[in-house]
């Protein structure tokens, strides 16, 4: 992207959520030998209770070595049958409701047939699952018991301070419960899992397989993120470790609570880029930081409160904004139905406006298609871009035409490299506008076949007769 004079219009936007910010407690470093020699036990003894080891166990079938050889099958007289099996795996996680309710990662219980979860006085509880998202690597399981339990309260993960004290309470490589210390060693960590979310908490408490859904607690005893993965070449702690904040487990176990069957994602309606040093200076800005808007999506929350699709860079209003993940990411800590609050500064000239968080809208239905025939797109299940469909899909929500939802094993759609996301433009020069143009004109006896592909942005064409 090329940009002019330093005249050039910039947009500058920062994410926060309408809420005033909480007053911050009063802090201080140890000014004594004595001070130096206190303990954290009271802590421990405070919220260790509520953190509980969490037992997945999953029925896996392994094939039989002669499965599918003739000689053996013939031999025997059927098939060759398979085994089963029983994985197991072990995690942690905090107990948030008195009622039983806990919060873990989502790869902690995923593919899960039977969890349990063990409370630190050796009592054992079988749970259901109530709400799991592998894109925020977060589930909600329901301890199947009247309790009341011991449980942590959910902090403010925003009133969260770099060298801050904090303990991270799980169950390390199955040795039992464990409890280790740090600081707070970063905010806003971006790209540290394959999912969407890109905030985390950064610490150098040890944190170490096993303790994956545990708690890292503040100094009052408050839940400020649940401990998800750490940066290691070896496997163990190499005091890199990264927690989910709490505001967004927060909004997550509302979630839960409320019946809702799964977590929506508030929708912005914009696209971002980070902020390259050749942007920030063709924009005159003293540093490199932040996020360029690129597009916005027609009548999506960002085009209605005036953003438009031209540079930009996103600046720290009440939370700063580091980096592109950010414009995305605050605004789900926040949750569908309340405001979130936008600087705006062009020309110069800051100003607020407001978003409305809602979910992404089906601007179009979907009208999913099953294409039958003799042609190459047999087998392939598509459907109408929306920005609901593409959010589902994890595409951008910009994206526009026909896309790929599903493909059939062994069709032919399978068997020419089709595969889910990819945008069908055009077939044999007629443009594909809808699912329903698609079918019809693969309904055609045509001796060949012209197609455009759009896949991860780059326009492919192929022949096929």
């Amino acid at each position: 992207m090329i940009f002019g004079q330093r005249a050039l219009a910039a947009l500058v936007l920062a994410v926060s959520l309408s809420c005033p910010a909480m007053a911050q407690d009063v802090k201080a470093v140890p000014q004594s030998r004595t001070e130096m020699q206190l303990s954290f036990s009271p802590l421990v003894k405070q919220t260790a209770n509520a953190v509980v080891n969490v037992y997945a166990e999953r029925v896996v079938e392994r094939r039989s070595i002669f499965s599918g050889d003739p000689f053996f099958e013939e031999f025997f007289g059927q098939r060759m049958p398979n085994r089963s099996e029983k994985q197991s795996s072990l995690g942690s996680g905090v107990i948030v409701g008195k009622n039983g309710i806990v919060v873990t990662n989502n790869h902690v219980i995923e593919g899960a047939d039977d969890i349990k979860v063990a409370l630190a006085d050796g009592r054992e509880y079988p749970c259901k699952i109530v709400l799991k998202d592998d894109r925020l690597d977060l589930a909600v399981l329901k301890i199947q018991s009247d309790g009341p339990f011991d449980n942590i309260p959910i902090g403010d993960s925003d009133a969260v301070e770099v060298g801050d004290l904090v303990l991270a309470i799980g169950n390390p490589f199955g040795v039992g419960q464990t409890v280790t210390s740090g600081i707070v060693s970063a905010l806003a960590r971006n790209q540290v899992s394959s999912g969407d979310f890109g905030f985390f908490i950064q610490t150098d408490a040890a944190i170490n397989p096993g303790n994956s859904g545990g708690g890292l607690i503040d100094m009052n005893g408050a839940l400020i993120g649940i401990n998800t993965a750490i940066f290691s070449k070896g496997g163990g702690s190499n005091g890199v470790g990264f927690a989910i904040p709490a505001n967004l487990v927060k909004v997550f176990v509302a979630s839960a609570e409320g019946g809702n069957g799964s977590f929506v994602r508030p929708f912005i309606g914009a696209s971002f880029e980070p902020v390259t040093s050749e942007v920030a200076e063709a924009l005159g800005l003293d540093r490199a930081r932040g996020a360029l808007v690129t597009a916005v999506v027609n009548g999506g929350p960002a085009a209605t409160a005036g953003i438009k699709p031209r540079p930009g860079v996103t600046a720290g209003h009440r939370i700063a904004v580091e980096h592109p993940h950010a414009p995305r990411s605050r605004p789900t800590t926040g949750g569908i139905g309340p405001e979130a609050r936008v600087t705006i500064s062009e020309n110069g000239k800051p100003h607020d406006v407001s978003l409305k968080l809602d979910r992404a809208p089906e601007t179009s239905p979907r009208d999913e298609r099953l294409i039958e025939g003799r042609n190459p797109f047999a087998g392939a299940v598509v459907a109408n871009l929306s920005p609901r469909l593409a959010e589902e899909l994890r595409m951008s929500t910009s994206s526009q035409g026909v896309v790929v939802t599903e493909i059939n094993r062994g069709s032919p759609a399978a068997r020419i490299g089709l595969a889910p996301k990819d945008i069908i433009r055009s077939v044999n020069g007629a443009a594909i506008d809808s699912s329903k143009t698609l079918e019809t004109v693969m309904a055609d006896d045509a001796s060949f076949w012209r197609v455009e592909i759009e896949r991860d942005g780059q326009l492919i064409r192929q022949f096929f007769r």
